[in-house]
């Protein structure tokens, strides 16, 4: 029987998905996290994105995460989507997360259609730990969080998706990929899951 397995990864802001930097930036990259050569990431974050980050060596599990699904045969019951805790100015209306909920134009395509729902900060299904460096306030201006729930990775989307209804983000935390969860796990905590055969079957992974 096959064994597979992958990493879950609380993100911090600031770090990029990537091992190594070759380009001068001045965020922090995986390295000082982990020390397997052979891991791969399963979809990336922004270096400004914080949260859940999927790290494997296993080739058909980073696939089967980070293939999206053809638009033509779009069905979210049978999708490995992500979710996105997303802090945003403003109060949203109706109208807005009607849109988001719809799919909006961008750039390089409509987006599919996704999950979306208000949600209040006692009702997040994580406690919020400080950022550093902390969110851009105005005064007067409230703001507001989404659970927003996406079935593709275009470039930036979720950030592109809330601005184009004039929603601008101000913070970004996934919450899960794929059926996987943030959990408990602290800012820069890690935590290998091995995954059974009814897991295996979930992601589409024969044996």
């Amino acid at each position: 029987m096959t064994t597979s397995s992958l990493i879950l990864f609380n993100k911090p802001y600031g770090v990029q998905s990537q091992f190594r930097d070759d380009s001068g930036n001045p965020h922090t990259t995986l390295a000082p996290y982990f020390d397997d050569k052979t891991l791969r990431i399963a979809g990336r974050l922004d270096a400004t994105s914080e949260g859940l980050l999927i790290l494997t060596s296993d080739g058909r599990i980073n696939k089967a995460i980070t293939q999206p699904p053809r638009a033509a045969t779009f069905d979210s019951s049978s999708k490995q989507g992500k979710t996105y805790l997303v802090q945003v100015e403003g109060v949203p209306t109706e109208g807005q997360l009607t849109a988001l909920a719809d799919g909006v134009m961008l750039k390089d395509g409509k987006t599919l259609p996704a999950i979306v729902q208000l949600v209040a900060v006692a009702d997040l299904p994580v406690k919020l730990w400080p950022r550093n460096p902390p969110i851009r306030e105005r005064k007067n201006v409230p703001t507001s969080w989404l659970m927003l729930t996406i079935y593709e990775g275009k470039n930036r989307q979720v950030r592109r998706m809330t601005a184009h209804v004039g929603l601008p983000c101000l913070r970004l935390i996934r919450w899960s990929v794929a059926g996987f969860e943030l959990g408990s796990l602290g800012v820069g905590e890690f935590v290998r899951v091995h995954l059974n055969e009814e897991r295996r079957q979930q992601l589409g992974l024969k044996a």
